[in-house]
């Protein structure tokens, strides 16, 4: 089974999201998720300009060879664009695979581990009151993880919080926003609001919380401590982790569970992390970290450390990522959680798929491949808008982490 073709399409369903659709001589044809947010046009080139002219007459079948190709091949390995741009090929030559084979991919990666996949969900709002209440309605809607954020009491805007109720997203159209950070009221703020929901909802729902790589690693220890009576399932992007050993300094004063991960593209940026035990859950996610293939190595790896996976699924993240995510979900052995953000009534039309929620859980029905699709004609209405995610500066000016 020959690569007869292979395209590219951008679309903006109320967010800019790109797909890589390779076609093969037997009729098959198979999509992969190529989003890399506020730089979505660099994969696209990347896609078109080098990696399409190389896949053309391979064994659509060698999905490993395929990958050691575009990754060793390239020479100039790693990084956000060329990782996002293989996983795109990886998830669509499973997707074919599992289509030839009339298998949903999980079965192809040895069957299923569960059920259902947890998922957790984002309650956020600009005070306690409106974040308490939040709780409460993905409560009734029957999570069982929930990630809490809240706006910070002299801070316009505060990461997590998003413009309305469901569909969080942090891309504006035109050109970044900048928004001011505080760490100090963050932190004076933060033990308050989890306080706050342990009391009005009690002990039996995971709580989650994102510090988003804005603390130094003294400073995610001291929120890391003063969250240990709440409980939480785990804190997350608690300090920028390019500098893997800062995590050392975390551990030492907290047992507040760690998880990190979604902005690494392979498992050498996650390896000391996962063998010097520092973390708890590792979020590296289909579509960033070189996709199906190499999700799996650092899954492995990760369950030599009793780490789990807590893979990131944002909305920048198109249902093709999810329905990928959830086939590698329903088989991995040491999973955790999944992040699940609901897209928008336009995406799910632009991406028809089977996957539902169902009490707390995303149920994967046995469909052939990922179980997503793309209705190319549907996409066409939606062209693409430049957008960027914001930029985040300290009272005094400085630049600092988003």
């Amino acid at each position: 089974m020959k690569i007869l073709s292979a395209k590219v399409i951008v679309t903006c369903p109320g967010r800019n999201f790109v797909t890589l659709k390779i076609e093969t001589d037997q009729g098959i044809y198979g999509i992969g998720d190529a989003t890399l947010n506020g730089r979505e046009l660099a994969v696209k080139s990347y896609l078109e300009d080098h990696i399409i002219p190389c896949l053309i007459g391979r064994d659509a079948s060698r999905i490993e060879d395929t990958w050691q190709y575009l990754y060793r091949g390239g020479y100039w390995r790693r990084g956000p664009v060329t990782m996002t741009a293989i996983a795109a090929v990886d998830m669509a030559l499973w997707d074919i695979k599992g289509k030839a084979a009339n298998l949903p991919v999980y079965q192809l990666l040895g069957g299923k581990s569960r059920e259902g996949v947890m998922v957790y969900g984002h309650a956020n709002g600009r005070d306690h009151a409106e974040a308490l209440d939040a709780v409460g309605h993905y409560i009734d809607m029957g999570y069982k993880a929930i990630r809490v954020q809240s706006g910070v009491p002299g801070l316009d805007k505060a990461y997590g919080v998003g413009k309305g109720n469901m569909y969080y997203e942090p891309a504006d159209k035109g050109l970044p926003d900048e928004e001011i950070w505080d760490t100090p009221l963050y932190l004076r703020h933060t033990p308050d609001l989890f306080e706050k929901v342990r009391v009005k909802y009690g002990s039996d729902h995971h709580l989650l919380h994102d510090c988003h790589h804005r603390l130094k690693p003294i400073e995610a220890a001291q929120l890391g401590k003063a969250l240990e009576p709440f409980k939480l399932f785990w804190m997350e992007d608690a300090t920028p982790a390019e500098n893997q050993e800062a995590f050392k300094l975390i551990r030492q004063h907290t047992t507040t569970p760690l998880a990190v991960g979604e902005i690494m593209s392979t498992i050498w940026d996650c390896k000391d992390l996962i063998q010097n035990q520092l973390i708890d859950y590792i979020r590296t996610t289909v579509v960033h970290a070189g996709g199906i293939t190499h999700l799996r190595r650092i899954a492995d790896l990760a369950s030599l450390y009793q780490v789990h996976t807590g893979c990131h699924g944002a909305t920048d993240l198109s249902p093709v990522s999810m329905a990928a995510a959830l086939n590698f979900n329903m088989w991995v052995p040491n999973f955790g959680v999944q992040e699940y953000m609901r897209h928008t009534p336009e995406t799910d039309a632009v991406f028809p798929h089977g996957y539902y929620f169902d009490k707390g859980y995303l149920m994967l029905p046995d469909a052939p491949g990922l179980g997503v699709d793309i209705d190319e004609a549907a996409a066409l209405k939606f062209p693409y808008e430049r957008a960027y995610l914001p930029t985040c500066r300290l009272r005094d000016g400085t630049v600092w982490n988003w």
